[in-house]
């Protein structure tokens, strides 16, 4: 059994079926993050009133990779830790196992954030089912002390399909989504809290490189440069970038 006054966070193992302790967490901070404020806002007010007992949501983070969805989850359970915080990671194909991990916290006087990360569906998948029963319960109302916050890089988690749009129709100007779209839609509007998260600019981009880089012997003017030719490279000018790019360069 996890000693959860000592332990933050852990990790579903299913080959083992059993959580496994993390020792040693990110130690990513909120005011790393940037280019995320209003997101990171709204993020942190859901979870302080969830710390509060007070009705809060799930969330989903959604939008472009390396933009920070993950970090942002992380970087929440090292603020609020030592207020009752803890982190359980569950891979999509472990959520079928969703129901017995959440019943074995429920009674416990932490507050529980289960992560799911990069969490999409594809046509036919049924996992997703598990989740829903945990997002809104069955018989059993889900428990006071879980939420779910999950990144996606899909802001409706199943794949939109151009033939699904059309069977929906119009009646009375109001338009009738076809029983698939409903489908589909239906589990991310189980997630009250739905966070976008967009392609960050350049400025931005330069900042977090220049956080990394507190110093820059060669100069701004040099370091910048060199930054955006890698983020060129990559075609990618994000947070992730810019932690790739001091990885490569640091000392250098």
């Amino acid at each position: 059994m996890i000693d959860w006054h000592l332990t933050y966070a852990a990790i579903w193992r299913q080959r083992k079926e059993y959580l496994r302790p993390v020792r040693q967490t990110d130690p990513i901070r909120l005011d790393e993050l940037l280019g995320i404020d209003a997101q990171k806002q709204q993020l942190l007010a859901n979870t302080e009133r969830f710390l509060a007992s007070q009705p809060a949501n799930n969330a989903l983070l959604w939008g472009s990779r390396g933009t920070g969805k993950s970090s942002l989850i992380k970087a929440l359970l090292n603020t609020y830790k030592s207020q009752g915080l803890r982190l359980i990671e569950v891979d999509k194909q472990d959520l079928v196992y969703l129901p017995e991990i959440v019943d074995d916290i429920r009674e416990l006087p932490q507050r529980f954030i289960i992560y799911c990360d990069d969490l999409s569906f594809e046509s036919g998948d049924s996992q997703y089912k598990s989740l829903k029963s945990v997002l809104e319960g069955s018989v059993e109302l889900p428990p006071e002390n879980v939420l779910v916050y999950a990144t996606s890089n899909r802001r409706h988690l199943l794949p939109e399909l151009m033939k699904d749009n059309l069977e929906s129709h119009l009646v009375d100007r109001e338009v009738h989504y076809s029983d698939t779209v409903e489908e589909k839609t239906s589990l991310s509007d189980r997630f009250g809290l739905s966070l976008g998260f967009y392609p960050q600019t350049a400025q931005t981009y330069l900042s977090i490189v220049d956080g990394f880089f507190p110093d820059a012997p060669d100069g701004r003017e040099n370091l910048h440069k060199a930054a955006l030719d890698f983020a060129h490279q990559r075609a990618s000018k994000s947070g992730r970038t810019a932690k790739q790019f001091y990885n490569a360069f640091v000392g250098g």
